[in-house]
């Protein structure tokens, strides 16, 4: 665990930053490349990915602000614009980003749910990098696991100054991991030729599930009735979506008015 990966004269340049980036530039490419597979709205990746980057930024900053750290950032308000100090919800990124990437093919005239499709598999690969930067900077971190397994975090971090040299669960690194994992079954499901639309609400529901799961293991996140923040929104995600999936497949299908006959 690095936090800060080397210095250009005096100014730090940060892990933390720097893999999002690098998760963010990840994202765009896959895609880029899955857009060109479909032959679908290339043109419109590059477009798409500022409007939802600045969605995800500011929702993934706000959903923490307010729903993690309300108790230190209230009493720290300048904090909240130190981004580069870590502090991003990733599921208030996604919230933000599917604002923001809808707002697009909104004003664009573009179909969502294709696009949607189109772009789940770079998402998910975004984020399994991403926590690779939560891990770098030493937060998301789980909860003492009672042996001699685990995680020990290093001085500096926000981890050991909760629990010092404890060992605690990789939620952090089991989340990057299941994050892979939803990525190959994406590709799966993408060989069955989904009806439109559920490539996407499958990407949303399995990586709420696994989230859900992981949470019980974190050690950073207060609760509410037993569950954390994270783990209610987990639930509402996969209750909407499927209720979208149902939505999908009972609509009724589009049909154009007939055309009046013409008269001499």
């Amino acid at each position: 665990m690095h936090q800060i990966l080397f210095y250009i004269g005096d100014f730090p340049i940060r892990s933390y930053g720097t893999i999002v980036a690098i998760a963010i530039l990840l994202a765009i490419g896959l895609a880029t490349y899955m857009a060109k597979q479909e032959r679908k709205y290339e043109e419109h990746v590059s477009g798409m990915a500022i409007w939802a980057i600045l969605g995800a930024l500011l929702g993934a900053r706000l959903w923490q602000v307010l729903f993690f750290e309300w108790a230190y950032y209230s009493e720290h308000l300048l904090d909240v614009f130190a981004i580069w100090n870590g502090g991003m919800s990733i599921q208030g990124g996604l919230v933000g980003g599917f604002i923001g990437g809808g707002l697009y093919t909104w004003k664009h005239k573009i179909h969502f749910w294709e696009f949607a499709d189109i772009v789940a598999p770079g998402i998910i690969l975004g984020q399994a990098v991403g926590r690779i930067a939560c891990f770098m900077n030493g937060d998301a971190y789980g909860s003492p696991t009672g042996s001699d397994f685990g995680l020990v975090y290093p001085e500096g971090t926000i981890a050991h100054a909760e629990f010092g040299s404890q060992p605690l669960w990789p939620a952090e690194v089991w989340e990057g991991q299941w994050d892979l994992i939803v990525l190959a079954l994406l590709f799966l499901f993408k060989m069955r030729r989904l009806p439109t639309g559920y490539l996407f609400l499958a990407y949303n529901i399995l990586y709420s599930a696994g989230r859900f799961a992981l949470e019980f293991l974190r050690g950073d996140t207060d609760r509410f009735a037993g569950l954390t923040a994270a783990q209610w929104t987990s639930l509402a995600v996969m209750v909407l979506a499927a209720a979208f999936m149902l939505y999908l497949r009972f609509r009724p299908a589009k049909t154009s008015a007939p055309k009046q006959a013409e008269t001499a």
